[in-house]
């Protein structure tokens, strides 16, 4: 073989190994539709709209270890006022602004971004965020909306000139990462189904694909629970998935109080078994009572819809407040792992409570 074969060969021989290197590449970035930044910012806009601030702190962490930036992050919390509410907004704000504090301390620098625009100067503001409207949909946008805008004017004002004008001037994030925003907040709300539809089309109209969106179904279930992740599921065609899972875990624990602390802690555990059933998805139920004839004899029914929401929800920082407070308070503790007989049976109880 001479010298211009061999070196042919050799040149086949390190294409094919190019090739075959950028099709394993190819296909561990297909793995995940949703990279880093789309999957923390998903969380940060669900934890914001259902107002779970401890869980919304250590989101907000991730996205910036993550590599979103410091006005990325403002610009979505302060867009979500227009679909969560003030309240919700600026503690989530608030919240960000700790987070930030607390790293600088530790000598971490965190990048500002992209200038955030505060101005938005137009003849029309209103015509200027009909016409942005009218870019998401693709359809023409009558003046004023029909029905709501009929019946109510200024709200389809503050709607095109504010929300679709004011805050979407602002090209710290494009048409695409808004939409992605308002699609996970509005996906870990209750009673918002048909606004979640709306947003979804304009969100594939600015490029969010249907991988990205059945992706996201899990973002939602981790961050929400299985029941809100299944209204998106719905929303976007796929089946839904079971809420109770097969390693579901019931059980009553049985806890005796010592008498002078008895007061202390019913205090404490009223407020982790609140907290707990408030922000963490996977705990069904923790309903503890106590025994009338003798008062610091306690009984507790936990429910958790995993084993891995139970092991999440002794990990919490709110459990692991209530174990090392009461530790001296508890004069025993007794759990009976159970087994529901009828699982089914459980969605009955709580829609009855409703």
């Amino acid at each position: 073989m001479n010298r211009f074969n061999i070196k042919y060969v050799i040149l086949l021989f390190l294409f094919a190994i190019n090739v075959n290197t950028m099709e394993a590449q190819e296909s561990i970035n297909s793995k995940t539709a949703l990279n880093t930044h789309q999957q923390t910012l998903a969380t940060i806009a669900a934890l914001t709209a259902t107002g779970n601030q401890e869980e919304l702190k250590s989101a907000l962490s991730k996205g910036l270890d993550a590599g979103l930036v410091i006005n990325e992050i403002k610009e979505a919390l302060v867009q979500l006022y227009a679909y969560c509410g003030f309240p919700r907004s600026l503690n989530a704000l608030g919240t960000f602004r700790t987070v930030l504090d607390e790293r600088e301390a530790k000598g971490i620098k965190d990048k500002e971004g992209k200038a955030i625009v505060v101005e938005n100067i137009v003849p029309d503001k209103y015509e200027q965020g009909r016409k942005v409207l009218e870019e998401l949909t693709r359809t023409p946008q009558q003046k004023p909306a029909p029905g709501f805008g009929e019946f109510a004017p200024r709200a389809d004002a503050f709607l095109k000139e504010h929300l679709f004008a004011d805050i979407f001037h602002s090209n710290v994030l494009n048409y695409r990462q808004r939409e992605f925003v308002t699609i996970s907040a509005l996906a870990a709300m209750p009673g918002v189904e048909p606004q979640l539809k709306a947003h979804i089309f304009m969100g594939k109209n600015t490029g969010v694909t249907d991988a990205q969106l059945a992706e996201l179904t899990d973002v939602i279930e981790k961050a929400v629970g299985r029941s809100q992740a299944n209204v998106l599921r719905k929303a976007i065609g796929q089946p839904e998935l079971p809420v109770i899972q097969f390693d579901m875990m019931v059980r009553i624990a049985e806890i005796e109080v010592v008498p002078e602390y008895l007061e202390q802690y019913n205090v404490i555990l009223k407020d982790q078994s609140s907290k707990s059933m408030e922000i963490e998805p996977g705990v069904i139920s923790i309903f503890p009572m106590y025994q009338k004839d003798n008062p610091t004899v306690c009984r507790l029914i936990e429910i958790y819809a995993s084993k891995n929401a139970y092991d999440s929800h002794i990990k919490s920082e709110h459990f692991q407040k209530y174990k090392t407070t009461t530790l001296k308070m508890v004069k025993s503790l007794k759990l009976l792992e159970m087994g529901a007989l009828n699982p089914e049976a459980m969605k009955l109880i709580f829609e009855k409570l409703k």
